[in-house]
């Protein structure tokens, strides 16, 4: 085993392990990075199997593949992010809303 695999192989767990400490969500997004990581390792130790990949799918390189794979995880995580931030401005104005009508309700006339 080359060097850069190694390399590869120990940034792509290290990132996983990461994911999976830090950022407990759902089942769903769980299995998603399991797959991912597994896909990128069985990529990093046998690269000729995304030449065959993409030569199936009628793409040209194996790396143009993978290429354009991420664009659509890298658009996936950009939604996820802005449904995320519009539900914590939703929940903040909700928030300070009630806060508000609190305070004009507790206010003595």
């Amino acid at each position: 085993m080359s060097g850069i695999k190694i390399v590869l192989i120990l940034g792509v767990a290290l990132i996983g392990t990461y994911f999976f400490i830090r950022l407990r969500n759902s089942l769903f997004e769980f299995l998603l990075i399991l797959i991912l990581i597994a896909t990128a390792i069985v990529f990093i130790l046998f690269p000729d199997l995304t030449n065959k990949l993409a030569g199936k799918l009628g793409v040209s390189r194996g790396a143009d593949l993978i290429f354009y794979v991420s664009i659509i995880i890298f658009w996936f995580v950009i939604l996820k992010l802005y449904s995320r931030i519009r539900r914590l401005e939703q929940t903040v104005t909700k928030v300070v809303r009630d806060k508000a009508i609190e305070e004009v309700n507790q206010t003595p006339n």
